[in-house]
This record gives structure tokens, C-alpha cells and sequence, in this order.
């Protein structure tokens, strides 16, 4: 079947399987941040935005894709580079195999919370399943880009 959608900014035209899943048809187009790593959509090691908003790539069906909007880490390297600095600073990337779809959410939150609390924070992280960490460092990171990000819009608004 005949599938239209917007990777990482570039529009994309491909013939996929009825059955095939998200996650594999962005694997085949390289984007390899895009994990499996239970196969169960309970690890978020798959997260991507679709129209800005987190999905399980593993759980949604390619053809789901239509018209839309796809973003992975691929497509925001510049941010993530940004935020993994955080991340760093705090000692929480760890091994850093659950980054990706971990660093996707965080994006997605920062879109859609002004001001996220403690709760709102652990509430988009429990959907990521980190086997070094206790999300504690990564908390404290995410406390700290947030606060950077804010204080850099209030200079953008001074200038």
C-alpha cells in the first residue's frame, strides 16, 4: 500500500506492507535512534512524535502515518544535543540505550506543559523504562533544561 508522510521534515512517498509497524518502516529509512527493546509498548525505547505528540512507534501500524507528521531524534539532533548536555551534567546517561525515546517525551512534555511539576514530570517519564537509574539524575536534569529554557525565552523577550 501507498503511504504519504513527513520524516524528520523531508516528505516520503513508500509502498509498505499492510501489517507493518511504524517502528520497522523507520529503521528501514534510518532512523536508527527508533529502538525496540520489549516488545511488549511498555519500554518507550520506541517513542517518536506523530504531529507532536509521543507515540509507541512499535504499537502503531505505518499506514497510520498517513499525511503526517513524523519526528525522530534523526530530525532533532540539535535539541537533543542540548538536552544530553544536561543529562550529562547530572551523570544520568548512564548507558544511554533508553535516551532516545526518553529524550523524545521530555521534547513532547516541554511542548505541552509551561510549567510541569514534580508529578507532571514522573508522570511522562513512567512511560520510559530506564534499567540503570531510578529516573532520579534524569529528573534533576530535566528540572535544570527547563529552567534554562525558560530563563532563555525571558531573554528573548528582553531583547
Amino acid at each position: 500500500m501507498n503511504l504519504s508522510f513527513w520524516l524528520n521534515g523531508k516528505f516520503c512517498n513508500d509502498e509498505v506492507e499492510p501489517g507493518m509497524m511504524l517502528l520497522e518502516l523507520l529503521r528501514t529509512k534510518g532512523c536508527y535512534s527508533v529502538k525496540c527493546g520489549c516488545e511488549t509498548s511498555n519500554c518507550g525505547l520506541c517513542t517518536v512524535l506523530m504531529d507532536g505528540r509521543p507515540v509507541l512507534s512499535c504499537s502503531v501500524p505505518a499506514l497510520r502515518a498517513e499525511g503526517k507528521k513524523i519526528v525522530t531524534m534523526e530530525g532533532m539532533q540539535k535539541e537533543a544535543e542540548e538536552f544530553g548536555s544536561f543529562l550529562a551534567d547530572e551523570g544520568a546517561e548512564q548507558c544511554g540505550f533508553c535516551n532516545p525515546g526518553f529524550i523524545m517525551n521530555i521534547f513532547a512534555m516541554e511542548r505541552e506543559l509551561t510549567d510541569p511539576t514534580e508529578e507532571e514530570i514522573q508522570e511522562y517519564l513512567a512511560g520510559n523504562l530506564c534499567r540503570c537509574s531510578g529516573f532520579v539524575g534524569q529528573t534533576r536534569s530535566i528540572r535544570k533544561y527547563l529552567a534554562y529554557k525558560k530563563a532563555q525565552k525571558k531573554e528573548g523577550i528582553r531583547e
